[in-house]
């Protein structure tokens, strides 16, 4: 798999590099923030691991910069930050995972492993349909009936996760582990306080609410609507 490893610590770098090499990826390392935004928008990768502080271009600036392009690659972020406010500003921001340095490179081997045993994007239906609501995950537009809804990135997974479960029971563990990449309950309002921000942009100037609360289950998006 062709991987590209944005770290500006030459040490880190190196080892991180030969590692992955050593279990046969290929991985184009670069330091620059410009140059790493530009390699994600331009070049063909299976994976990025972005280290969050860059010269030139913050690491989540570039993720932005690349989720609002279409780029779908798994990224890694790694940093030397680990509060749970980091993380999630860091997921929020379009990261599939998030690793906090110091680390051991058995670990992210395993974090890399395990986004690259994830279906590609074409073979998962990129345009949904449920009721009146449609997303486009390639093009990143949601609408209702005639009206976009601007999403944040979150906000925009948390939905796409409900539409592809419709009519199905989504949990909050669910949601943490497919939009956060969380494992474990951080111990916050995170998933409830993102949802409720979707809902209210997804319903404005709507009497309906398509998304179901089931108390002490989970949530559920109507077929019906």
């Amino acid at each position: 798999m062709r991987i590209l490893l944005a770290e500006d610590d030459a040490a880190t770098a190196a080892q991180v590099a030969d590692g992955l090499r050593a279990i046969g990826h290929v991985v184009v390392v670069l330091a620059d923030g410009a140059a790493v935004r530009e390699a994600g928008l331009g070049e063909p990768f299976d994976l990025a691991i972005l280290d969050r502080m860059l010269p030139a271009a913050d690491g989540v600036a570039i993720l932005t910069a690349w989720r609002a392009a279409g780029i779908r690659m798994p990224v890694i972020m790694l940093t030397a930050r680990g509060s749970i406010a980091d993380r999630v500003t860091g997921l929020d921001a379009g990261a599939d995972d998030y690793l906090v340095k110091p680390f051991a490179f058995p670990e992210l081997s395993a974090r890399v492993s395990a986004l690259l045993r994830r279906p590609p994007i074409a073979e998962t239906p990129t345009q949904l349909r449920v009721g009146d609501v449609t997303l486009d995950a390639l093009r990143r537009d949601v609408r209702r009936g005639p009206r976009d809804v601007r999403l944040q990135p979150r906000e925009f997974r948390i939905l796409e996760e409900l539409m592809r479960h419709a009519g199905r029971v989504v949990t909050r563990k669910m949601l943490l582990e497919a939009v956060w990449g969380f494992h474990f309950d951080p111990q916050t309002n995170i998933v409830e306080s993102h949802l409720s921000r979707m809902r209210a942009k997804l319903n404005d100037g709507f009497d309906r609410d398509p998304i179901e609360t089931l108390r002490g289950e989970g949530y559920r998006m109507r077929k019906d609507d």
